[in-house]
C-alpha cells in the first residue's frame, strides 16, 4: 500500500525541488494546503503564475522587474557611478534595508563554479564590464559572500575591472568568514558597505 496518494506524493516531490525544502518540511507545506479551502489554494497557484507571467529580469541590472528596467536602475535620485555586485535578488534587499546605500546593483545569480560549467557569461560578467564603461562608474561595490567561490568570482571580477581603472571595495569586516548575506542583521550589513575596502 502507498504511503501517499499520487498527487500529494508527486506535490511534496515538487516542493522538494525548492531551496531549503527537505522531506519533511515539504510535507508539511502539501497538508497544510490540504487544510485550506479551494479558494485559498487557488489564490495560491494564481500568485505562482502571475509572478511567473509577470516578472522578469532588468536588462541593466538582471534584478527582478515587471518593466524593462527595475525600480532601483529608473531612479534617478540614486547614484549610477556606483554598482554594488550581488549574488542574488535577496541581497539587493537585505542592502536595501539597511538604508545606507544609494547606487544601483548588478546581481550575478550564482558564483563562478567551473564544476558546474557556471562561467562569466553566465553571471552576465560582460554586462557589468559595459555598464561600467559605457556609464562611467566611479566604483564597483563586490557585495559576495566570504565563501571560497565568492572570493573567487570577487577577485575574477576584480581581475577583469583592473585595465579599466575602476575604483573596486570589498564589503569590510562584520560578515564572518564562510558567513551568508541572508542571515546577517541589517546592522551588521550596513556597517560592512559603510566601512567597505580596497581589493
Amino acid at each position: 500500500m502507498p504511503l501517499y496518494i499520487k498527487s500529494v506524493e508527486k506535490l511534496i516531490n515538487e516542493f522538494r525541488k525548492l531551496p531549503s525544502i527537505g522531506p519533511k518540511s515539504a510535507r508539511r507545506i502539501v497538508y497544510y494546503l490540504l487544510k485550506q479551502t479551494p479558494e485559498q489554494v487557488n489564490n495560491f497557484a494564481r500568485s505562482l503564475i502571475e509572478m511567473k507571467e509577470k516578472v522578469r529580469f532588468c536588462r541593466l541590472c538582471r534584478n527582478i522587474s515587471e518593466g524593462d528596467i527595475c525600480h532601483i536602475c529608473g531612479d534617478t535620485s540614486r547614484d549610477h557611478k556606483k554598482v554594488c555586485v550581488v549574488e542574488d535578488v535577496g541581497d539587493v534587499v537585505l542592502i536595501e534595508k539597511t538604508g545606507r546605500y544609494r547606487g544601483v546593483y548588478h546581481v550575478l545569480r550564482g558564483l563562478l563554479s567551473p564544476i558546474e560549467d557556471i562561467g562569466p557569461e553566465e553571471l552576465g560578467i560582460p554586462l557589468l564590464m559595459e555598464r561600467v564603461r559605457k556609464e562611467k562608474v566611479d566604483e564597483v561595490i563586490i557585495a559576495l559572500n566570504p565563501t571560497v567561490e565568492g572570493e573567487s568570482t570577487a577577485m575574477f571580477i576584480k581581475k577583469m575591472l583592473s585595465p579599466l581603472g575602476v575604483r573596486t571595495t570589498m564589503l569590510a569586516s562584520g560578515l564572518p568568514v564562510g558567513g551568508d548575506l541572508e542571515y546577517a542583521d541589517e546592522i551588521t550589513i550596513g556597517r560592512a558597505i559603510t566601512d567597505r575596502r580596497e581589493i
